[in-house]
């Protein structure tokens, strides 16, 4: 059994049906062969040869009766471009795919080879800043609300089954009602806005959590999230009850680094707006192995496909300058709320210094080491139970049964 979604298609391949917004769209037979080979290998190269071992096993036809099938499918599925012709060589679906159902087997291999409870349907809404950009947001869990600030890189619908988020969402929506937003310019949110800067990513915040009708809430800050985090909560120290700091840092390269280091990011940048997104394997590892440098070829496939989806090239390129000129080191010390701060001994895009400063600046703050070289913490790892354990300490998740405590380091 095998169903597709995409956008508000939904593609039925047992019973040969395509439907848009529960509207069934006749597709004469090769047009459904053709699509669902597409959209079975979203966002991988489909060479023609493929095409015609899949489509057309048993005859001998031109490339015509595949650029036909091609040029129907794109007018049906107008206005929307989910379909990418790699010249001389094939086409790519470059939607976000998920496939709805799923056998245990396929679910384990999904996740790298470990099964991981399927996620039920999240609560998607959307809102608009004062200054009219249209922000995603998404509610699950029906615990004491925790609010996530927005980092780099996410996309609410395509990150949903992720091998390399839905652990994080499942833990966190057994003890929460989770609020996650994509920020303008990325995800679900608004791509084209005149305006990102480190305010309006504060600003944004604001909005979602006024629209999910939230008086007081924990914070968590991922990576670029914290500094966000912190900022919200040294404006809003009566909103904020606990703060959450993983992989964060309070200012960015473009404020403490060296010669070098400067050199080495708009070299990042100008190769940001050059290769994102289009499947280049160079890049791709470069990029995907500071963030991941233990993942599995899975994970790997996962956060390239999540480039690709989550913003534009020029978008991704205005992120990363914004990202590297933050600075809410003046913030720190005004930060009241109890803070968790939690990074990995040997994360390659933060550096644990950064994580260290944190805990010494902001008061009272509790410092955790994570055993790990991921910037993003998998399920597989080790140091994701000892992550869960500092959590549940925390934030009181059935505190009378919580595993003991790994010892913390304060260096």
């Amino acid at each position: 059994m095998a169903k597709y979604l995409f956008g508000n298609y939904l593609l039925d391949v047992d019973e040969r049906r395509l439907l848009r917004d529960n509207e069934e769209i006749r597709l004469r037979g090769k047009l459904f062969d053709t699509l669902h080979v597409l959209v079975e290998n979203a966002g991988k190269l489909v060479r023609k040869d493929a095409f015609m071992e899949s489509v057309w096993p048993d005859s001998v036809v031109e490339d015509n009766n595949l650029d036909y099938c091609i040029s129907q499918l794109r007018k049906l599925l107008h206005p929307v471009k989910y379909i990418e012709t790699v010249p001389r060589h094939g086409y790519r679906f470059v939607a976000p795919v998920r496939n709805v159902v799923r056998s245990a087997a396929s679910q384990a291999v999904a996740a790298g080879g470990r099964s991981i409870t399927p996620l039920p349907r999240q609560d998607i809404r959307f809102s608009v800043t004062e200054d009219g950009v249209r922000l995603a947001w998404a509610s699950i869990g029906d615990g004491p609300p925790l609010v996530k600030a927005s980092n780099w890189l996410t996309h609410l619908d395509f990150e949903w089954g992720s091998p390399i988020w839905q652990h994080w969402w499942t833990e966190l929506s057994k003890h929460h009602r989770l609020i996650r937003y994509d920020e303008r310019g990325n995800g679900m949110s608004q791509r084209d806005v005149p305006d990102v800067s480190f305010d309006t990513w504060v600003r944004d915040l604001e909005t979602v959590v006024d629209a999910a009708g939230l008086d007081r809430f924990s914070l968590l800050g991922i990576s670029r999230g914290g500094p966000i985090a912190i900022a919200y909560a040294v404006k809003h120290p009566e909103r904020v009850s606990k703060l959450v700091l993983y992989g964060a840092f309070s200012v960015g390269l473009y404020h403490y680094g060296s010669p070098e280091e400067l050199e080495a990011r708009r070299a990042l940048i100008s190769l940001t707006r050059l290769d994102w997104g289009h499947h280049h394997p160079a890049f791709c590892r470069m990029f995907t192995n500071r963030f991941m440098p233990n993942a599995t070829p899975v994970h790997e496939n996962w956060f390239d496909d999540l480039q690709r989806v989550s913003t534009s090239a020029e978008n991704a390129a205005r992120l990363i300058e914004v990202d590297s000129n933050i600075d809410v080191r003046r913030f720190l010390r005004q930060v009241q709320a109890p803070t968790l701060v939690v990074h990995c001994d040997r994360d390659q895009v933060v550096s644990p210094e950064h994580g260290r400063q944190l805990a010494a600046e902001i008061p009272n703050a509790r410092y955790a080491s994570l055993p790990s070289a991921n910037h993003l913490l998998l399920a597989e790892e080790p140091a994701w139970k000892i992550l869960l354990q500092e959590f549940s300490a925390f934030m009181g998740w059935h505190e009378e049964s919580a595993a003991p405590m790994r010892e913390v380091s304060g260096s």
